[in-house]
């Protein structure tokens, strides 16, 4: 396996279909909303979003996993082939709902924070890395917190570290 193969496995870390309900549930999303899931992978969040009565924007890097999802969601959400790096946002407002690749959270959060049209964002990173974005400083525009807790037996295959949903809401 190749260094690139390696890093990409490494860092995508499905969630329990349990917990992402859970975590679906308690960011509030309601019918109607546009909802994008970064780094949708398998679609586990993204089930329960469409669920939920979202309008799903899925963004995936990977061609067979996005392939995938369109096979799965159909019509029901929008699946974009692409880097979340080069991440064009809806022109009109939208709330985040994802679990991210952890190497990328901190390029994931600053842009998120720099979007005019941001209701809101729940994102699954590194505890670590969660609690020290936590508090910082969002401008005028943003509160950035320490949501709950998500336990490494949460993912498959678990992670190293425990996880934690960074939240961001506007003020």
């Amino acid at each position: 396996m190749s260094g690139a193969q390696r890093r990409s496995r490494w860092s995508y870390y499905r969630l329990s279909p349990d917990w992402a309900r859970t975590l679906v549930a308690e960011a509030g999303v309601r019918a109607g909303d546009t909802v994008v899931d970064l780094g949708a992978g398998a679609g586990a969040l993204t089930g329960p979003l469409v669920d939920a009565g979202a309008r799903v924007i899925a963004i995936e890097k990977h061609p067979a996993r996005a392939q995938a999802l369109r096979r799965r969601f159909g019509e029901r959400a929008v699946v974009v082939e692409g880097d979340i790096r080069d991440l064009h946002l809806p022109p009109r407002p939208f709330r985040v709902v994802a679990n991210p690749p952890f190497h990328l959270a901190r390029t994931v959060v600053a842009r998120l924070l720099g979007a005019r049209l941001l209701v809101g964002a729940d994102l699954v990173l590194r505890r670590d890395t969660a609690a020290n974005l936590a508090g910082r400083t969002a401008g005028r525009r943003y509160v950035v917190e320490l949501g709950r807790s998500v336990p490494r037996a949460a993912f498959r295959p678990a992670p190293s570290v425990d996880a934690a949903v960074l939240r961001i809401r506007r003020r």
